[in-house]
């Protein structure tokens, strides 16, 4: 057992939140119950997943896209009334880390991912050092790496880019980072990697000769949550279970 707000300045210093701008705030969102036995991780804060940690009988919710979006509706209702209602009557505590767990160079989004594909990451650059890239240990076709991102990951991903092109140098950014693909063009990649995809990105892929692989925003970030729920379970003699709660996009 451990108390929230010890959980809390922890897992800030261990974020380093305070060298992100983010979208949202980072940490606790909503207080509940004081004391912490079993954190409930997932992907998103989703009425599907609070009832889910309800049935598990947790006491925190841990995820990486909670409440309270720059730009969106302030107020207190519809979908937001609900989830908040649902906590506060459960006594549920939520924590969520954005792009602190994106970038976190042992536990987040990029690198656990990279470890899942056997890249071996060699620097981070871009806004917040978000994203990374790094080598295949043995140059691969494209096809034949598709194959393993949607074995290890159980989503067939969209690919722009000839299969039988060698690869070994890949950069990758986790969700809906589509918008960096320019700056890994310039890192001089055979392939790049996230989340999503827009319009344009087809046309970038074609015209700059580097492969874009759109793996799913959900199916790129469900593992630096796991494995901040698991590294907090271990430090805090906690219990831990992550809940997938399936999401095509």
């Amino acid at each position: 057992m451990v108390k929230i707000n010890e959980l809390v300045n922890y897992t800030q210093q261990l974020m380093q939140v305070e060298c992100f701008k983010d979208y949202c705030p980072n940490g606790l969102q909503v207080e509940g119950k004081s004391d912490v036995c079993k954190i409930v991780t997932g992907v998103t804060a989703s009425m599907a997943l609070l009832n889910a940690a309800k049935q598990a009988q947790a006491d925190l919710v841990l995820v990486h896209h909670g409440f309270f979006w720059k730009n969106e509706d302030v107020r207190i209702v519809g979908i937001k009334k609900m989830r908040i209602k649902f906590l506060l009557e459960n006594d549920l505590n939520l924590m969520a880390y954005h792009l602190p767990l994106d970038a976190h160079k042992q536990l987040g989004n990029n690198v656990q991912l990279g470890r899942i594909l056997g890249i071996t990451a060699i620097d981070y650059v871009g806004e917040a050092n978000l994203i990374a890239y790094g080598y295949l240990a043995q140059a691969v076709t494209l096809g034949e790496f598709v194959q393993r991102l949607e074995n290890k990951l159980g989503r067939t991903p969209l690919v722009m880019g000839d299969l039988n092109k060698m690869v070994h140098k890949i950069a990758w950014c986790t969700g809906a980072a589509q918008g960096y693909f320019d700056a890994a063009v310039g890192l001089a990649v055979d392939v790049y990697i996230s989340g999503e995809i827009s319009e344009q990105t087809m046309h970038q892929a074609v015209e700059s000769g580097v492969s874009y692989i759109s793996a799913g925003h959900h199916a790129t970030e469900r593992y630096g949550v796991q494995a901040l729920g698991e590294h907090l379970a271990e430090r805090f003699n906690l219990k831990h279970e992550f809940i997938d709660i399936n999401n095509p996009v």
